[in-house]
């Protein structure tokens, strides 16, 4: 899909230069992929344990 995006420059050359990748697109593609790993991180830890109607999970361990 082709999207026009106001970017601040500064913001992407300071991307850029941390992460090495020169394409725009494979830049914000990068971020993007970034963005969503660590919302669905936020949004797993906030459950922190609460799903009371899992059932208790067998553990393999030998003693």
């Amino acid at each position: 899909m082709r999207t026009t995006l106001n970017i601040d420059d500064e913001l992407l050359e300071k991307a850029s230069q941390l992460t090495n990748i020169t394409e725009k697109t494979a830049l914000i593609r990068r971020a993007l992929e970034a963005l969503i790993a660590l919302e669905s991180s936020k949004r797993l830890a906030r459950l922190g344990g609460t799903e009371k109607a899992l059932q208790k999970i067998p553990r393999r361990r030998v003693k």
